[in-house]
This record gives structure tokens, sequence and C-alpha cells, in this order.
């Protein structure tokens, strides 16, 4: 717009002054060699116009004929330059959609044409050269750009990438290190110098690396929180036991810059506790515990305080517990404290809420445990056990779906600092485990079998109510019982004495009435169970078919109001040695008897003040 008001004011000015002119008539005299011309002052004018524009062509004629050869060259090295920049961009066009062949091709056009003097042209080849799979010609290239300066960063960072895919590790980080150096705001450089010193173990200048990082703002600063608190916490562990207080300082440094990293809360509580600040190192874990719940830190929590009874164990779990209500992790962190502590209702009860809401294969088994230390019953052990077996996994730590045991600064696959994660590994909807339903009754106490009762009335109420689980007192009747033996087995364990001991045997004494201090003490004597002379049948051996006879299976109960037996008749019935062994004789006769003559002898009456039952 201001050139077109331009314009018109310089034609106004033009029309003023013709004009002006017009109205002041003339004639203009020349006087050259005798000769006179005259001319009106506006022809005068115009010739001098029209004069001046042909001196201006010939001129511009005369200078174009000059510099014509230059001129030439000037255009056809435009048209080269042109025509390669065109086949340079066709080339990248190629790179980018992955036609390696045609990359190739365009990019030596392009480096043709441009006479190798384009950066860009030398990166095509470069490029093309690793996509086309030839790393010898792609780092020969790459090394050939390091003696231009304006490719020189472009040069490592190709050599950076063949040395990673080639697995020479300390290549590339030397690559990294050059072009960190060279442009410090780098942003792959200083990722990858970062990345291999922290794979080497090199915490400290990691630290200073990853402080250069964020200083250069190639990372937030949430990245750079976390990242460090990760390397503090390694650098803590590589200290512990050699400088336990500047790892202390280190770990409490990296739970306040990440308190939701386990690793960083378990070393410091750890180290704290071991200094005596025990309320500092429970309130380390409470606040980790908040933010991410792992049975780690319920453990160490448990025993933040070295000596602490297995009750008080149990009640400061059960304070963590609460601190995240509704938590998995909590419950399975009372129920193992109170199997501890044999609270097995507790323990019995948490793991029934976990099993109902978030049930795994830790819940299942830590139940099967519960079951063998409560009860010994082996068939519900093994159907926990092989409920744990369908049931979905625990959660682990995890990196690049490697699983490991246990936590690590970096991957070891990749090397990415930071990548272990708590969680659960990803299964596919039909590897995913379908859980039965759990009853009820599977959580209530078993039921043991009550053992056969004996002919009568009290013995079979008895017998018909189920037995309890509770230990027996030293009042209860001891049950021993013996396995099926025949008659003659019987007759052969027979241990005869000699003549005259029998004949002083069958002289009656008599027996002389006990005192009640006396009678008290032959009472709890005589409230210990009599040893049988046939073996003890263990309580999973099988039962044998055939029936028991007269001899065999028998529960002999003393009677406590029996008055003790005194004098030679005590001696006489006295437990028999032989050979420093006890000797054995049948329930139903007595150490003097010579033993049963026929089958009448079996009806021979029992002894007074003992009660015989069937087993």
């Amino acid at each position: 717009m201001i050139r077109v008001l331009f314009f018109f004011a310089v034609v106004f000015l033009l029309a003023l002054g013709g004009a002006w002119i017009a109205d002041r008539p003339g004639i203009v005299t020349l006087d050259w060699e005798g000769y006179r011309i005259q001319a009106s002052l506006l022809t005068t004018l115009v010739a001098l116009g029209v004069l001046l524009a042909v001196t201006v062509v010939v001129w511009g004629l005369m200078r174009l004929i000059w510099k014509f050869p230059s001129l030439t060259g000037r255009f056809m090295q435009r048209r080269r330059k042109d025509r390669g920049f065109d086949a340079l961009s066709k080339g990248l066009l190629a790179l980018g959609a992955g036609d390696a062949m045609a990359a190739r091709k365009h990019g030596l056009q392009a480096d043709k044409l441009l006479k190798g003097d384009e950066p860009a042209a030398k990166l095509l080849l470069a490029q093309a050269a690793q996509m086309f799979g030839d790393h010898a010609d792609s780092r020969k290239r790459f090394e050939a750009m390091l003696e231009d300066p304006r490719a020189k960063a472009v040069g490592l960072h190709g050599l950076f990438i063949e040395a990673e895919r080639q697995q020479e590790p300390v290549a590339a980080r030397h690559f990294a290190q050059e072009a960190s150096a060279l442009v410090p705001g780098l942003k792959w450089a200083g990722k990858a110098v970062l990345g291999y010193q922290a794979v080497s173990g090199d915490w400290e200048a990691a630290i200073s690396s990853l402080n250069r990082n964020y200083t250069g703002k190639l990372i937030d600063k949430k990245t750079y929180r976390r990242h460090k608190a990760v390397l503090l916490t390694a650098r803590a562990l590589e200290l512990e036991s050699q400088d336990p207080d500047r790892a202390r300082t280190l770990a409490v440094e990296a739970h306040g810059l990440a308190p939701d990293l386990v690793p960083a809360a378990l070393v410091a509580s750890r180290l704290q506790s071991r200094r005596g600040d025990i309320r500092k190192a429970s309130k380390t874990i409470e606040a980790t515990w908040k933010l991410a719940p792992h049975p780690d830190l319920a453990d160490a929590y448990a025993h933040v305080r070295p000596g602490d009874s297995i009750l008080d164990r149990l009640n400061r779990v059960k304070h963590l517990a609460n601190l995240r209500a509704h938590s998995g992790e909590g419950a399975l962190a009372v129920a193992i404290a109170a199997m501890d502590a044999r609270d097995f209702d507790e323990a019995r009860a948490q793991l029934k809420k976990v099993l109902r809401s978030e049930p795994t294969q830790r819940a299942f088994l830590l139940m099967a445990d519960l079951e063998e230390m409560e009860y010994g019953d082996q068939g519900r052990v093994r159907e926990w056990m092989g409920r744990a077996v369908r049931a979905p996994q625990d959660k682990v730590w995890i990196a690049d779906g490697m699983i490991s045991a246990h936590w690590a600064p970096v991957s070891p696959k990749t090397g990415r600092l930071d990548a272990y994660e708590w969680k659960q590994p990803e299964t596919n909807e039909e590897d995913r485990p379908t859980l039965e339903p759990l009853e009820d009754a599977l959580f209530e106490p078993p039921v043991l079998a009550a053992p056969a009762a004996a002919a009568g009335g009290a013995a079979a109420a008895t017998a018909a109510e189920p037995m309890t689980a509770e230990p027996m007192t030293a009042e209860a009747e001891t049950v021993v019982e013996a396995a099926p033996v025949s008659r003659e087995a019987d007759e052969a364990e027979l241990v005869s004495e000699p003549e005259p001991a029998k004949a002083e045997a069958a002289k009656p004494e008599p027996v002389k009435p006990a005192e009640p201090e006396t009678a008290a003490k032959a009472a709890q004597a005589t409230s210990k169970p009599d040893v049988s002379s046939k073996p003890a049948v263990k309580a999973d051996a099988p039962i044998p078919d055939e029936p028991a006879t007269a001899e065999a299976d028998l529960v002999i109960i003393p009677d406590a109001h029996q008055p003790p037996v005194e004098g030679e008749e005590a001696k006489q019935k006295a437990p028999q040695m032989k050979d420093g062994k006890l000797v054995e004789f049948p329930l139903s006769h007595l150490p003097d008897d010579p033993g049963p003559d026929g089958e009448e002898d079996l009806e021979a009456p029992k002894p007074k003040g003992v009660k015989v039952y069937d087993a």
C-alpha cells in the first residue's frame, strides 16, 4: 500500500513539473563547431530523457556480454544443486517409507550432484546402509562425518547406535560421553551416559549425570526425584555394611524424595533400628505402608525392635494393618504374626478375609500351614495346597517382563533405571485360573472321629460325642491300643517263674488298711497308664479286618480307690525284669499265673479294682 502511494506521489510530482514548464515556454540554443541548434525547453527535456534511457540499455547489454561466461556457470551450478536437493528429498522420503534400496540410490545421486559437500546426503547414505544391514559401510560413513564439525554430533550418534547393535557397551558409552561433552543439552547422550553408569554400578557418577540432565532441562522434576531416590537407595545398599552412617543418610534422603519406594524405606528403617532410633524406623515404614503396602515392610515393622515377644510383634503388626484398612497385605501380615503367636483363631479370621476378597497362592499356602499347625489334618492341608495351584499368582518384582525375587535399581534386560514394579504377572484370558467357591465349612475346625467305645451305658454315651482337639489333662484316662495277636503268641510270651516263687505267691497275706495320704499317693501312682505287652498301634495305621479276641485290645484303667498292696505281694506284683527289659504279660492273667490251659481260662475273674474295656 505504501509503495502504491509512493508511485502516485511521483507521478503527481512529474505532472506538476510538466505543467509548470508548459506554463513558462522558452528556447534552448546550442552552439557547437559553428552549428547552432535551437529547441524549445520541453523538447530538450524529452530528448535528454530518451538519451538517458538508451544509454542505460546499451550499458546493460555490454555488461551482459561481458559476464556471460560466469552467468552461464552460475546457472548450471544452481540447476545442478536443485537436482541434488530434489534427489535428497526423494531419498529421505524413501528412507522414511522403509525403502532402503531407493533411499540408497537417491542418496548416491544427491551426494554426486552436491559434490559431497552436503552433510544431509552423507547422513542419508549412512542411515540407508544401516537399514540395508551393511553395518561396515554405515560405520565407515559415520566415522567420516566426525571430520566435519557440522556433522560430528550426528556421527557420534550413529556410531553409538552401531555399538549398541553390536553389543559393545564400552564403545557405546565412550561415544555417548563424547557427544554429551560436545553438546551438553543432548538428550540421548545424557540419558545413555546415565544408563551405562547405573548398569556398571558407578552410583556417584550416575547421580552427577542425573543432576546435569536436570539442570539442562532434559527431564522433569518428578522423574528427577524418583531416579535420584533410586540411585541413592542403590548407593545406601552398597554402603550398608561398610559405612552405616553414610548409608543411613543416603537412605533417609531417598525416602524423602520418594516415600513410596519400598527398598528405600526398608534400608532406612533397618539402619535406624540398628542405631536405636526405633520411633524413626517405625515412622519410616508407616509412611511407605500407607502408599505402597508390601510384605517386606510388614516383616520389618514386626521386628523393628529386637527382642520383642511374639505377642508384641502381633500387636505391632495389627497397628500397621489398621493404618491402611481393607488391605490384603495387612491381613496376611496379621495372619503370619498370629500363627507365630499360636493365635489360630485370629489367623483363620484374617486368612478368611483375604481368601474372600483377594485370593492368591500365598493366602492358600498360609491356610495349609495353619491347618497343619493347628490340627495336623493332612487331608485339609492337601486340599488347600491343591487350591493354591489353581489360584492367581502373587505380586512380584517385574522389570521389562522379567520376574525377580528381589528389587534392583536397573533392569537386567535393558539397563533402564527404575524399571522394577511390584505387580502381578500378566496372564492371558485363557490362562487365568477359575477358582472354585469357598464354602464356610472349609474354614470351620475339623471334627475328629471318636475311638470305639466299650459296651455300657456311660461309655457308649461318651463314645457318641465327637472328640475335640483339646489337650488331655493328667486326670484323663489314657487309652493304650494293642494290635490283635493270637492265643499262641500270648502263650509264647509268657515267662514262667520258679516253683518256690509260685508257692509263696499262693499264700494269702493280710492287707493292712492304708492311711489317707498313702491312698492318695497310690491313686496318683496308679493313675498312670499300664503299658500293654503288645505294640501300640499308631493313629494312621490300617485297621485289621479280623475281629479282636478276648485277650487283645484291652484297656486297663486301675481303680484309684483300691488300697495299695504292700509286703511280699507287692514285690510279686511288681514289674518283672529280664535282661534289663520289662517282661510283658497278657492283660487277662496275673504274672504268677502259669497261663491258660483251655478255653475256660478266658472266663477267669478279673482282678479287683481293675476295669477292663474292649478297645
